[in-house]
């Protein structure tokens, strides 16, 4: 039997809320169990992709520097420091730690 996209959603949905294993959960509702793990292995596969972050820091566009602080330590970076700027503070923060 085939199933479409929303019926695979609406048996991984209902299988999680279950708390079944994938197999016992396949079984018990009259699915093929291998394709059913296979469905979930698409499902998990599909959760691992990008994720975004929310924040509630929101940087300003006219701000010249980057501020990075850790603890009582705060470094003021303007924008366009290269790497031996970054690789000195680094160092300095190593020696201070």
């Amino acid at each position: 039997m085939t199933y479409s996209k929303e019926e695979k959603a609406m048996w991984l949905e209902d299988w999680q809320k279950s708390g079944k294993g994938a197999w016992t959960y396949a079984k018990e509702n009259g699915l093929i169990p291998q394709t059913f793990v296979t469905w979930t292995k698409k499902e998990q596969k599909a959760k691992t992709g990008f994720v975004e972050i929310q924040t509630k820091f929101k940087p300003k566009l006219q701000t010249s520097e980057i501020l990075i602080e850790k603890g009582d330590i705060r470094i003021h970076l303007p924008f366009g420091s290269g790497i031996n700027e970054l690789s000195s503070i680094i160092e300095c923060l190593q020696a201070a730690l």
